[in-house]
């Protein structure tokens, strides 16, 4: 699942292809994905003009000048497509929404599984819609430090790792990013999250950040369907300290990896975590 690079990178590339300009054709290839699109999906999009395209979460924002905004999440596998004006376009049998714009250029969202989810919602409106009310901080913004981390981690019982996929701790994160900043911080998926310290609270929310910022700036993490909006891949795969490298060496190890059988695959949640026992005891 595209987690918050992977969006952010798309949010950056629809924001600088699109904003400012208008819908002139809505083509609206599926009845929906996960749910149903909006009944008035193609009326509600049509001649409308782009503000600006934004985030929350895992999912991209597209903002209208009539004070309503496009919300589109990836799912499992979905991904969002720029089509040059200068090249001719074919729609593909998973491109279910297509827009064209007044540069010439087209949007194509394409989910094979249809796990996404598209929706309308007013400016105004947006805090309180279900997909957003219980949302916790954007771990990329100021306002999120170790303090609030802690306070938030405060009692509970379940396995960090559980909670830092829990929305309403962070928003944005997801499986692959979890393990990474848990490595770097060198705590174990399998602590109890309330029993951090407020200097480990710190510390992991740096690593936090430290790992969002490095996977933005690779353009995400392409594993299976993933890919940016140009066509390109994303390259942060390359630099997982230990997300899918199971029975690897962790990056600067001083442990014998061949003794001790290097980084540790574990089910949690139904999800594969990667750590390393040695450097997060």
């Amino acid at each position: 699942m595209p987690e918050l690079p992977e969006v952010e990178t798309v949010r950056r590339a629809l924001d600088q292809a699109l904003t400012g300009h208008k819908i002139t054709k809505v083509d609206v290839r599926a009845k929906g994905l996960r749910k149903p699109f909006p009944k008035n999906l193609k009326s509600s999009l049509s001649g409308r003009k782009i503000v600006k395209c934004t985030r929350r979460a895992k999912y991209a924002l597209v903002e209208f000048d009539d004070e309503n905004i496009l919300v589109i999440h990836l799912g499992m596998s979905g991904r969002i497509m720029l089509h040059d004006k200068c090249l001719s376009y074919k729609p593909e049998k998973h491109d279910h929404l297509v827009l064209t714009f007044n540069n010439g250029l087209r949007m194509a969202l394409n989910d094979a599984r249809r796990f996404g989810m598209v929706f309308m919602v007013a400016r105004d409106q947006m805090v309180n819609h279900d997909a957003f009310r219980e949302l916790g901080p954007e771990p990329l913004e100021r306002r999120f430090t170790g303090a609030v981390l802690a306070r938030a981690l405060a009692g509970r019982r379940s396995a960090i790792k559980a909670a830092l996929l829990d929305q309403r701790i962070v928003a944005g994160l997801g499986n692959i990013y979890v393990s990474e900043a848990l490595f770097g911080a060198g705590i174990s998926p399998l602590r109890e999250a309330g029993s951090l310290s407020s200097a480990e609270a710190a510390l992991l929310c740096r690593s936090i950040k430290k790992v969002l910022k490095k996977a933005v700036a690779a353009g995400g993490s392409s594993l299976k369907d993933y890919k940016r909006p140009d066509g390109e891949l994303g390259y942060f795969q390359h630099n997982f300290a230990v997300y899918g490298r199971e029975g690897q060496a962790c990056p600067g190890c001083d442990c014998n990896a061949g003794r001790t059988g290097g980084i540790k695959r574990i089910v949690q949640g139904g999800r594969s975590t990667f750590f390393c026992p040695q450097k997060q005891g």
